[in-house]
């Protein structure tokens, strides 16, 4: 109990930045070759993940982390489709079916980011909607803001709990082995874009 109080009593450790919002410094393919100007564009102070032919790429930080507190801003297409994954587990890459260039995925717990309304993806499917556990776990709420806003989300990571936050409410919340990995932001062949990204160790 004391150690626990000490541990408690430790001031937070800072806010970084991943990203500066004009350069993407930080960031690579997300089987660690140099950022895939291609798919991604920094614009307007955001990441964004673009459409075209040739092959679509995940993006993943270069530093990696294990307890963290991450926080970023993000607003989607409509009818668009993408998510923030951690504690990453492996990467796959596959032949793109137009172009000569390949697709890339990081594999591991994602926080869903998709309008709802228009997707068919998460249609009936709640464990499937923005702030779920993809495929997992649904959110306790729809607090997300329609196509086109930017929305405010959350990823606690501390001591093999997780949690997801959604512009202010906690949605869910669940157990997890943890383990080094980076932070992977999808490109699912639509338009998200993603600002203000920072994180916080919590170990």
């Amino acid at each position: 109990m004391l150690v626990l109080f000490l541990l408690l009593l430790q001031p937070a450790a800072p806010w970084v930045s991943l990203f500066d919002g004009r350069t993407p410094a930080g960031w690579l393919e997300v089987t660690g070759q140099p950022f895939p100007a291609k798919s991604w564009a920094v614009e307007d102070g955001c990441l964004k993940a673009r459409v075209v032919d040739g092959g679509f790429q995940d993006i993943r930080s270069e530093a990696t982390f294990r307890s963290f507190e991450l926080e970023f801003e993000w607003k989607i297409e409509p009818g668009g489709n993408s998510g923030v994954k951690y504690l990453i587990e492996k990467v796959d890459t596959w032949k793109a079916p137009k172009g000569e260039g390949n697709n890339a995925r990081g594999r591991g717990p994602e926080y869903q980011l998709i309008d709802d309304d228009a997707n068919a993806d998460s249609k009936g499917h709640p464990e499937k909607q923005t702030a779920s556990l993809y495929g997992k776990i649904a959110p306790a709420t729809h607090a997300a803001k329609p196509p086109g806003e930017f929305n405010l989300s959350r990823i606690v990571v501390h001591g093999g709990h997780v949690e997801h936050w959604l512009n202010g409410v906690k949605e869910l919340e669940y157990e997890a082995p943890v383990k080094e990995s980076p932070i992977v932001l999808q490109n699912h062949h639509s338009v998200v874009w993603f600002r203000s990204v920072r994180i916080r160790r919590l170990d």
